[in-house]
């Protein structure tokens, strides 16, 4: 299962996700939003896997949501994804993705949930004899 990385040129956290990644070996592939926008099917995709739907993935902060007049928390999805593509500098990032797992933002706890799963037990297994050595 390969991971798309949602990023932007000025972002600290997008350089941090993308350096976890390529140092722990985790298949990504890289989308500039600005370059490439996101698609329809990649947003449905997010929007199914957030907890907390637009609340999760829209930067209120950021200056496309400032600029625009429009109650987002109001609009039909299919407008809503109309509106991201149109104006991708709504979206938080880094967004990282895949079929099943989302992280929006990075931390460096939550995004071992990409590594692959024999890894991850791998993992745990020396921290468990850590702590019985200990």
């Amino acid at each position: 299962m390969t991971v798309t990385l949602f990023t932007s040129p000025s972002c600290t956290s997008c350089r941090k996700a993308k350096k976890w990644l390529k140092t722990h070996e985790v298949d990504f592939v890289e989308q500039n939003i600005f370059v490439q926008a996101p698609s329809a099917k990649q947003l449905k995709l997010i929007l199914q896997l957030t907890e907390n739907g637009t609340e999760d993935i829209i930067s209120k902060r950021s200056k496309d949501y400032k600029r625009l007049t429009i109650d987002i928390d109001t609009l039909p999805v299919s407008e809503l994804i109309n509106l991201i593509t149109q104006h991708p500098g709504l979206l938080r990032r880094p967004i990282l993705f895949d079929e099943k797992r989302l992280q929006v933002g990075f931390n460096e706890d939550e995004i071992r949930r990409f590594l692959p799963r024999h890894i991850r037990v791998m993992e745990l297994e020396k921290a468990i004899e850590a702590a019985d050595a200990g």
